[in-house]
């Protein structure tokens, strides 16, 4: 197991800038605003052959009672009780506050190994920027930079000194990432806790509670997942505020960056513009797909008719992906909805071969022949596998780039029928065989020269005569006169 390093400290003390710097990425949000992280942000790092996990947290105030402060506060202390080292990040240049002080309080009766973080301390005298925080009782301090790196070597060395590396030839298994998209409050963080089986992420009666994009690691069946809980994502003009529109870059990562993506959408409100947008983004990145039907419990039959007929109509063009009819709030319906992940991440992984792509070609043109364009019919010849995730089907013959979309629509729903890839996109690629001696010119040949059309006209037997050669006379010279 990596040992776990927890980052907790007030608001705006620099925690996401060093989880950044940790974990050698720009996972984390960072903006000059108290209250930006929310949730627990799972991270990894490594320090040489030694590898440990890194978990920022939101801004901690332990006296919080209710609102989202208190449920910030809530995530946080999970944070520590699962943690094996904690970092307290405290800011250098504000010095200590009583906050700071509260949440030492908690820390020392938390039982856990801590370690104090004196951030904001480039271009300051260490040991003067460092005296103030002895009175917190929680050992030596160390002065750091999250910004600049200045320190942080150091501490991360002495967080994981009590930790052995891992034997040699350890690797860490594969991770499935799995993201989780979809519009504002439509229970995108009550799925994630269902799934988990336990309040990991805040799930509040709010739209935009998350901000942004994260990462839950655990296991099912014998499999890694890493569960990415998104911001929701709404239409471009009601974006205002410049946290909201990095939390919408964050999401469009997030999709990008998983192997399968599942759509939530509210069965309780009509199906938007929206929704279609996210799932068109989706498939332009090439991502399996299963799309979930949340808050599907307590309506009737004709309400699900409408929702089911609104879906087919505008989600049409996604037709690849399963749909299922989900209760996240009462964890219904998400063994399906988790088999289907599995099965599109199986699709989109899939391995084709050549013998048989090429044989299901064979029969798909056998069944119905491109159309003709002018004069000629494209000939298909035979096909293989040039990628994954998602599938790449590459297709070589002659006249391909005359065939219409409509016959690339045939022979997609052909593959995916015989190869069983639902839930994935699939990609034809044509590429056409061209004549290697199109641009040559032609070879010269030996030919007999063609007889002229018009024979000249004969000499006259004197004309004869006197272009014969005479014995004993020059060329040239004149013939001698005769006496008379």
């Amino acid at each position: 197991m990596k040992p776990s390093v927890v980052l907790v400290g007030r608001p705006n003390v620099g925690k996401s800038t060093l989880f950044n710097r940790l974990t050698r990425t720009r996972d984390a949000l960072v903006a000059d605003l108290p209250g930006l992280t929310r949730d627990r942000h799972y991270g990894h790092g490594r320090l040489g052959n030694k590898p440990y996990l890194v978990i920022d947290t939101g801004g901690f105030e332990p006296l919080a009672k209710d609102g989202i402060m208190y449920q910030m506060a809530r995530q946080t202390e999970q944070a520590i009780f699962e943690a094996d080292v904690v970092v307290f990040v405290v800011d250098g240049r504000s010095g200590i506050t009583l906050l700071d002080r509260e949440i030492a309080n908690r820390l020392r009766k938390s039982g856990r190994s801590v370690l104090v973080a004196v951030n904001k301390a480039e271009g300051m005298s260490h040991g003067l920027v460092v005296a103030d925080f002895h009175e917190l009782g929680l050992g030596e301090p160390f002065a750091i930079s999250a910004a600049h790196g200045e320190g942080v070597r150091t501490l991360i060395e002495e967080a994981l000194a009590p930790y052995e590396e891992p034997p040699e030839g350890y690797i860490d298994s594969d991770v499935v990432k799995v993201a989780i998209v979809g519009r504002p409050n439509v229970g995108k963080s009550t799925m994630i806790n269902a799934l988990l089986g336990e309040e990991r992420v805040i799930a509040f009666d709010q739209p935009g509670t998350t901000r942004d994009a994260i990462e839950v690691d655990f296991e099912r069946g014998g499999r890694r997942y890493t569960l990415i809980d998104t911001a929701g994502l709404r239409r471009r003009g009601k974006v205002f505020e410049a946290i909201e529109k990095f939390s919408v870059i964050k999401t469009l990562q997030a999709i990008e960056d998983a192997q399968v993506v599942i759509l939530v959408v509210d069965a309780r409100q009509d199906i938007s513009d929206q929704d279609a947008h996210i799932g068109g983004f989706i498939r332009e990145s090439g991502r399996a797909l299963v799309v979930a039907v949340n808050k599907w419990d307590g309506l009737d039959a004709y309400v699900r008719e409408q929702i089911k007929s609104a879906l087919e109509s505008q989600l049409s063009f996604i037709d690849f992906a399963r749909f299922h009819y989900v209760s996240a709030l009462k964890a219904q319906g998400l063994e399906a909805l988790f088999r289907s992940v599995d099965a599109a991440y199986q699709a989109a992984t899939a391995d084709l071969p050549t013998p048989k792509l090429t044989r299901a070609l064979i029969d798909a043109v056998a069944r119905q022949a491109p159309p003709r364009s002018g004069l000629f019919r494209p000939k298909l010849r035979y096909a293989h596998q040039g990628g994954r995730n998602p599938p790449l089907i590459v297709i070589h013959g002659n006249a391909l780039d005359k065939i219409p979309d409509s016959y690339r629509r045939y022979l997609e729903h052909t593959f995916r029928e015989v190869f069983q890839l639902q839930g994935t996109p699939l990609q034809i690629q044509f590429n056409v065989s061209t004549n290697p001696y199109a641009d040559k010119p032609a070879p010269e040949q030996n030919r007999r020269k063609p007889k002229p059309t018009e024979m000249p006209a004969p000499r006259s037997t004197a004309a004869r005569k006197e272009t014969r050669p005479v014995p004993g006379r020059k060329a040239g010279s004149k013939p001698p006169s005769r006496p008379h």
